[in-house]
């Protein structure tokens, strides 16, 4: 791989993580289509982009994120505050990857080499987002969510780590069921995955601690990473101004077209 391929791979990377059209399911397909690879190092390089997609998101969030750590010693108080209460709704929404990646981390890898399920994964996908958006008006914000219901965005999280799934897409459809606005289902999504992402980079880290890499990978990890935040960055404002006033159709017609393209490429 160039490091032309990897900013390329991060500019994907950064536009599709956040909107709900699946960023792994694009890297995989990149690869496929462009013959972009890094190696035994593909795997780490797409965490990298997502370590960039994650720097992203804490500075967008710089605000809510300070007022969450602000409020980690009233987390524990009979009557904690929206932060801290905040804090417990994104600790719930994080047990089900947890769990999934620490118990099927093997079944997860294999089905990431399946093509026809990434493709399936993105048609079925489109179909949960057209059906959500014409379930009624949504008003709701984090605020509303359980214990319960956190876990429940949570799980459609974990579901994500299925190519073609989408982390965004799931978890902003699974919100919006729950009575959410695409607004705070889609903030939510962001919040949620800041753990996630970290959890999983620190993994991977640690998976390469024996690895012997070359100049030349520091320098696809570090293109990657940039790329991907600064473009990520830019998506997420974009989308959040977005969803304010449309809905999340153009996103369903665009999974279909990628799905069915798929499919007709296999």
């Amino acid at each position: 791989m160039t490091l032309v391929e990897a900013a390329l791979l991060g500019v994907v990377q950064g536009l599709t993580e956040f909107l709900p059209i699946s960023s792994s399911a694009h890297l995989i397909l990149a690869r496929a289509v462009f013959g972009w690879d890094a190696g035994s190092f593909n795997r780490a390089f797409d965490v990298a982009c997502h370590l960039g997609t994650l720097g992203a998101v804490v500075v967008f969030f710089r605000a809510d994120l300070t007022s969450m750590i602000r409020a980690v010693p009233s987390a524990f108080s009979a009557r904690p505050g929206p932060d801290a209460r905040r804090i417990w709704m994104i600790a719930f929404a994080t047990l089900p990857i947890v769990i999934v990646g620490a118990l099927f981390s093997d079944g997860v890898n294999a089905v990431r080499g399946r093509t026809d399920l990434t493709a399936a994964a993105l048609i079925l996908g489109a179909g949960l987002l057209f059906l959500v958006e014409r379930l009624g008006s949504r008003t709701g914000t984090d605020r509303s969510l359980t214990a319960t219901r956190a876990v429940l965005v949570g799980i459609a999280q974990a579901v994500a780590l299925v190519p073609g799934v989408s982390r965004s897409g799931a978890t902003i459809t699974v919100g919006m069921w729950l009575g959410m606005s695409r607004l705070a289902a889609a903030r939510f999504a962001f919040l949620i995955a800041v753990p996630a992402i970290g959890a999983a980079a620190a993994n991977e880290a640690w998976g390469l601690r024996t690895a012997v890499l070359t100049a030349h990978d520091w320098q696809l990890f570090a293109t990657g990473v940039v790329t991907s935040g600064l473009v990520g960055y830019f998506a997420v404002s974009v989308l959040l101004k977005f969803l304010v006033s449309h809905r999340l159709d153009v996103f369903s017609w665009y999974r279909i077209v990628i799905g069915l393209a798929i499919f007709y490429w296999l």
